[in-house]
């Protein structure tokens, strides 16, 4: 009998091995939906799910159920290192059991939530401030196996930066971050099995073991101030400055509440969600945003704006310079004597990256003698892939683009070296609301001194200048891409001159090191 392997990625960070035949676990739920899934019942001989860790997925049960169905004989969980766990009628029971346990304990933990937050709300605001002390990071996402992107960058690069205005920080984490120095006091927490097989349970229920968890790093040393990285219905950081009376500083990226609406699916407990946003937002000394439009949302909601610092991304200017040599990824990919059109992102839904490779595919077409000299060079992945491939496909320019995947972060200059000019295609929200993010990618390019085409979206227009430091066109418009793209392609020495001004710019405004001066002057303001 032939041996037939499935391989199902749980987690987007996972990868398979490329002999095997690979379905994702969104689309396996959408078979299921359809009725295709029965198709699969006992075909294969092998099916392994690949997760970041079998206590942080979502949905085991349901998951695990499937997979052995599918199953004749093997059926197992890979874990990212490498740590096999076999899925037999043992464990599927021991599933059910705790799923029943956990339905029956999720009235407290949500009673729990509430009572706790009715206390930090009339707790008042720590204003003692002793920058001697160090200070404590929580990143308290649900998210695993991050490699490379914004948020990498940002936490990286504020991490990195803060012990040079007080103590060393102190670094408790879900998960590793990338490009994080190495010796940072890291803590990593462990995934909570408990509630996995519900919506929002398991990110509320943690909080209290983030808090016990901090609190036990942090001893007898009292912290200069807690930092947190908002991450949806956790309130740990708020609660660390009320028991310890140390200032809260929260970085704020955007309603999460919003964030679900728009670009996933509704929040099933929206009011709790919304009500832990409000609390961290009224109960922080400082709130850091990255954009005008965010400070302007959390003004209309009640916060005091001068509260609210606006301090867009930044970027490590010694890690992307100009001399970052791009010639090995050139080689790796056939890219030599070639003029190169580079993106680097996560391929989200305000990224833009379908816009541009449907641009490319318009260009090639009208000027077909670009088909000799010019490539796209995709960096990244994402939601959005699909429609990107599409595309490409669709204009029929598969030969001339290079889509790499994920590359790590630390991987992030040289690839954006081998290119000559480098796009930020953003798009704008779809409910007509103002653009509010600061794409880290923007100050990555300004920093390689590259020439950048970026829409005219927002911070985007506002930190570049059309002609000056970038080559601005119309945001959602690929037919103003596509002539923004052939303008510069066939004016090299404007290439030259725009990146040379671009990275004069960041250099002036725009690093980690001023990213992070600007948040401890505005916390010492808040707290003299």
């Amino acid at each position: 009998m032939a041996r037939r392997v499935l391989t199902i990625l749980w987690s987007g960070n996972c990868d398979s091995p490329p002999e095997n035949e690979t379905v994702s676990i969104a689309d396996l739920r959408c078979e299921v939906f359809n009725g295709r899934y029965i198709r699969r019942l006992l075909r294969y001989t092998h099916v392994e799910l690949r997760a970041h860790h079998i206590d942080a997925a979502p949905q085991p049960l349901k998951a695990c159920l499937a997979a052995r169905m599918m199953s004749r004989w093997r059926c197992e969980v890979i874990e990212h290192d490498g740590h096999r766990i076999n899925i037999g009628p043992i464990r599927i029971l021991r599933m059910i059991a705790g799923t029943i346990r956990d339905l029956l304990a999720s009235r407290s933990v949500l009673a729990s939530a509430n009572q706790t937050l009715a206390k930090l709300e009339t707790s008042p605001n720590p204003t003692q401030l002793n920058l001697d002390a160090r200070p404590i990071y929580l990143r308290t996402d649900e998210v695993y196996g991050l490699r490379s992107g914004g948020s990498v960058g940002h936490i990286a690069g504020v991490l990195n930066s803060l012990d040079e205005f007080g103590g060393a920080p102190i670094f408790v984490t879900t998960d590793r971050i990338p490009t994080v120095r190495d010796d940072m006091e890291t803590h990593v927490l462990a995934p909570i099995p408990r509630f996995r097989g519900f919506r929002e349970l398991p990110e509320i229920n943690a909080n209290s073991f983030d808090i016990a968890s901090a609190n036990k790093v942090i001893g007898d040393e009292r912290p200069s101030f807690v930092y947190q990285r908002y991450s949806r219905f956790n309130y740990a950081g708020l609660s660390l400055s009320r028991h310890w009376s140390i200032p809260f500083v929260l970085e704020y990226n955007g309603s999460e509440v919003w964030i679900a609406r728009n670009w996933g699916a509704p929040m099933k407990s929206e009011k709790l969600g919304e009500r832990i946003e409000l609390a961290n937002l009224h109960g922080a000394n400082v709130v850091v945003v990255v954009s005008q439009p965010m400070k302007d949302e959390l003004v209309e909601r009640g916060i005091d704006g001068d509260r609210i610092l606006v301090n867009p991304n930044g970027v490590h200017p010694d890690r992307y310079c100009p001399s970052v040599d791009g010639d090995e990824v050139r080689e790796r990919y056939g890219l030599n004597g070639m003029t190169v059109l580079g993106f680097i992102g996560t391929f989200g839904p305000w990224h833009g990256a379908e816009i541009l490779a449907d641009a490319f595919g318009r260009l090639i077409q009208q000027r077909p003698d670009l088909a000799e000299h010019v490539r796209l060079l995709l960096i990244g992945d994402g939601t959005h892939m699909e429609q990107v491939k599409q595309n490409i496909a669709k204009h029929q320019v598969d030969e001339l683009a290079v889509l790499t995947g994920i590359v790590p972060q630390s991987e992030g200059p040289e690839h954006l070296a081998a290119c000559d000019i480098l796009v930020s295609p953003h798009v704008p929200n779809p409910d007509g609301t103002p653009f509010f993010g600061s794409p880290t990618k923007l100050f990555e390019y300004m920093a390689m001194g590259k020439c950048i085409v970026a829409s005219d979206l927002d911070q985007i227009g506002e930190i570049l200048e059309h002609d000056r430091t970038a080559w601005m066109v119309p945001p959602g418009d690929v037919d103003g891409l596509v002539a923004g793209l052939a303008a510069m392609i066939d004016k090299p020495d404007s290439r030259t001159r725009l990146g040379n001004a671009a990275r004069e710019e960041v250099l002036a405004r725009y690093t980690w090191q001023q990213h992070t001066q600007r948040i401890i002057d505005a916390l010492r303001k808040r707290c003299p």
